[in-house]
């Protein structure tokens, strides 16, 4: 089969006790189903674990070895019990290492919160050879190691690390993007946005608010490997902000 023709796959594996308990209800799973869909990747399977090693490693090693991509979320924060990078590690062979750029992000970060402690520091460790996933919410990055992409458990910092994994997934349709500008506030558009993207399935808005001339605006960058959605998709944002008397911008601010 060509590589044209294949279909890529992934897995999913969910990491934490809060979720078997009941006590928190995942939302990522279907936050990442919609995601790879928008990539043309298919997602096959999806695993809940508890925050133990073994049943991670063993997670981890089973769903690689048979998809193309893995994906984890949860268990990488700045307690003793968030155990993904260890246990991920221990399922690719490799040590854990304090990675370089990680520790330099995060000491930037959080200069002006408190400093870079022991605890936060822990969210620079990495399985050695990783690279690192944007996170443009609380600094701490997430992890990129061989086809596993270990990502945090707040689905609205995964939100991000999807966002900057977006259309750089080999095996993926083609991606086809449009960027609408706009001076407003994202949260005026919060529910124009949610509305809009539930109403063209095979669409993502991504939302990157930002500061100039005094006031606030954002750029709308639209994508989806259906060339006829993304132009109503497109159309329909347009129209969404001019019924709020905001005029948009194509091609951005």
């Amino acid at each position: 089969m060509s590589n044209a023709s294949r279909i890529y796959t992934a897995a999913l594996v969910v990491i934490g006790d809060e979720i078997l308990s009941g006590r928190t209800h995942d939302k990522n799973i279907a936050q990442v189903a919609a995601w790879l869909q928008i990539q043309g990747i298919r997602l096959k399977e999806v695993r809940v674990v508890a925050d133990e090693t073994p049943a991670i490693v063993e997670a981890v090693n089973t769903l690689r070895a048979r998809n193309d991509y893995l994906f984890t979320t949860g268990g990488i924060g700045p307690t003793h019990d968030d155990i993904t990078v260890d246990a991920i590690a221990e399922a690719l062979g490799v040590p854990v290492i304090v990675h370089p750029e990680a520790r330099a992000i995060l000491e930037d970060y959080y200069t002006t919160r408190g400093g870079l402690t022991e605890a936060r520091l822990r969210m620079a460790r990495t399985p050695e050879g990783a690279s690192l996933i944007p996170n443009r919410y609380t600094g701490a990055p997430g992890i990129h190691a061989e086809n596993v992409f270990i990502m945090a458990g707040v689905p609205s910092i995964t939100a991000g690390m999807l966002d900057a994994l977006t259309g750089t997934l080999e095996g993926g349709a083609p991606l086809l993007s449009e960027t609408l500008g706009c001076w407003v506030g994202e949260s005026e558009v919060a529910e124009l946005l949610r509305a809009t993207e539930k109403a063209y399935v095979n669409c993502q808005i991504g939302s990157y608010p930002f500061w100039g001339e005094g006031r606030t605006g954002a750029n709308f960058v639209i994508r989806s490997t259906d060339a006829g959605e993304l132009a109503a998709c497109t159309q329909a944002l347009v129209e969404g902000l001019r019924a709020l008397g905001r005029d948009a911008v194509p091609g951005g601010i």
